[in-house]
């Protein structure tokens, strides 16, 4: 197996819905180097049928962690690659093929924990699943039948990230990290509550907009400490409005 000393991709599966699927992901994992494997729920039970799709690669199943949500699954990781077999999607974010992934992941920082995030098995991810997300892959099918089976996108998009680690050099890490998915839920979360203060949630418009403006920040890629900034300028927003109603 390959050996490298930076950290490998961790593999997570939102709303996965056979275990035998999950089997097969395990053993993909396995043959490209990959180790680390979470699961949003809600999951299968990982038994018997499990077992036998993940040949080799019992240790990866039995060390699945799981997820009450995607957000929490993706809170130490400055990196969120989504994956998606649809076309027509309007996303702001890239979206680039397997191996033009495998040529960004080095050169955006090679020490940077990266998740590769997979959809369920009908529908895949959520326009809101995937604004969480810095990148997007989809990976290039026959029109007959354009969409891949769970463990096959895994195997995919691993393979290219495997090979390219052995071809290319690694880039030096950058030198202020992007912040982490859990700093940008706190941004968020504090800029939804000032919007609402402001009377900016006027209609049902009002989600689609914070989802537009996350997505914005996925491709600025903001570091902790412009975060931080940010969220500062949301507490002086605050103590304006606060000294504004008691005057």
């Amino acid at each position: 197996m390959l050996e490298s000393p930076h950290p490998r991709p961790a593999v997570v599966l939102v709303r996965p819905r056979e275990e035998g699927n999950v089997g097969a992901a395990c053993r993909a994992m396995v043959n490209m180097g990959l180790s680390e494997l979470r699961l949003v729920e809600p999951a299968p039970a990982l038994g018997e049928v499990a077992e036998r799709f993940a040949v080799g690669a019992r240790g990866v199943l039995d060390g699945a962690r799981r997820f009450a949500s995607l957000a929490e699954a993706l809170a130490p990781f400055r990196r969120v690659v989504g994956t998606t077999s649809a076309r027509d999607r309007a996303l702001s974010v890239p979206v680039v093929t397997p191996r033009e992934l495998a040529r960004r992941v080095p050169a955006a920082g090679a020490d940077l924990p990266t998740a590769l995030v997979f959809g369920p098995e009908v529908g895949g991810l959520t326009n809101d699943e995937l604004a969480l997300c810095h990148l997007v892959v989809t990976v290039p099918c026959a029109p007959e039948q354009p969409t891949l089976n769970l463990a096959q996108a895994v195997l995919i998009v691993a393979y290219e990230l495997f090979v390219a680690e052995g071809a290319l050099p690694l880039a030096e890490t950058e030198v202020e990290p992007p912040a982490s998915a859990a700093d940008l839920d706190g941004l968020f979360l504090h800029l939804t509550g000032v919007l609402e203060d402001v009377g900016f949630a006027r209609d049902t418009t009002f989600h689609g907009v914070v989802r537009d403006l996350r997505q914005l920040a996925g491709r600025a890629r903001p570091t902790e400490r412009e975060v931080a900034i940010l969220r500062g300028v949301l507490r002086r927003v605050q103590n304006a409005l606060r000294r504004r109603g008691g005057g």
